[in-house]
């Protein structure tokens, strides 16, 4: 129990010092505090936004600090270091306070609110969530949440690379409390994954040409596979070639079963065809000459024509 108690009072001694460097150093934009102990003594790293005004001249600012964070919090030998905010406007902290003062100075807070995220978003960050919760608009406690981009609500992702700030306004109503969240503008989340591309095959270099009398040698043998090739193309052909059938006149082989009257009866059948060949082929002569018609006679059979010319001669003249 002795070692959970000591934890405990560390832990709310380095509360109280954020609290009291808030309140002391509120003006020069506090971003935020680190604490760690050391065998020279305790380092303290307070981040703003103006550090002139923390060091003030010739270092009088600082050295009364140090004395107190001394003398009323009993921190042994504390050496103050003081760092500048990169950018102001992704330190949840340093956002908080300014919407805290813009909600003092008179401003609607749903404009206060929109304002921030996209000043905030605009900067680069993934995500932003804002948090106003207070007597808004009446009597009653309401909670007005704005929020844009990409945040985690839990799990190792948002201990990691989520930034919270809280701060609060001071309005005749009431209190009004100011949460900020904002997500790490180059958080790596667990599910973005990269493809690396395959290796880049090297390019050889061109090879000699070969001899004259390999290129033949090659040559020699691609065309004896061919012919290889084609000689077994043609023999499964020939394997799966289906039996030819006999034609009519075809004599049948000896000692084939049946063949003998098969022949027999196409002879027979040959020579009653050859019989009535003639009968056939006179019939329509006969017919032919029958009906042929009747040539006419020459001129010669035809004397009175021939005698009748020569007197027409004789009258004309």
């Amino acid at each position: 129990m002795a070692s959970e108690r000591k934890f405990i009072t560390e832990n709310i001694r380095r509360v109280l010092l954020k609290e009291y460097l808030m309140r002391r150093v509120g003006r020069a934009g506090f971003g935020g505090l680190d604490v760690q102990r050391t065998p020279m003594g305790t380092r303290v790293t307070l981040i703003t936004e103006r550090p002139g005004l923390v060091i003030g001249r010739r270092g009088e600012a600082i050295k009364s600090l140090t004395k107190a964070i001394e003398e009323d919090f009993n921190f042994r030998n504390p050496q103050i270091e003081v760092q500048e905010v990169e950018n102001p406007n992704l330190n949840a902290q340093i956002m908080a306070e300014k919407l805290a003062n813009a909600l003092e100075r008179g401003w609607h807070f749903r404009r206060a609110g929109h304002s921030t995220v996209r000043r905030i978003m605009e900067s680069g960050a993934r995500g932003c969530q804002i948090i106003i919760a207070g007597k808004l608009t009446g009597q009653r406690h309401r909670t007005e949440k704005f929020k844009n981009g990409h945040i985690k609500f839990c799990g190792q992702a948002k201990l990691n690379f989520m930034q919270q700030g809280f701060a609060t306004a001071k309005l005749k109503p009431g209190v009004i409390g100011v949460t900020v969240q904002i997500m790490d503008p180059n958080a790596r989340l667990p599910d973005e994954i990269d493809i690396i591309p395959p290796p880049a095959v090297p390019v050889s270099a061109p090879t000699a040409p070969a001899p004259e009398g390999q290129e033949k040698a090659e040559e020699k043998k691609a065309n004896e596979a061919v012919e290889a090739l084609k000689k077994t193309a043609e023999d499964e052909t020939k394997a799966k070639k289906p039996r030819a059938k006999k034609k009519e006149g075809e004599a049948a082989a000896p000692g084939a079963p049946g063949e003998e009257k098969k022949a027999r009866k196409r002879k027979k059948k040959d020579e009653g065809e050859q019989a009535a060949m003639p009968t056939e082929a006179i019939e329509p002569a006969q017919t032919q000459a029958m009906t042929a018609p009747e040539q006419p006679k020459p001129l010669a059979e035809t004397p009175k024509a021939a005698e009748k010319k020569p007197e027409e001669k004789t009258e004309g003249a």
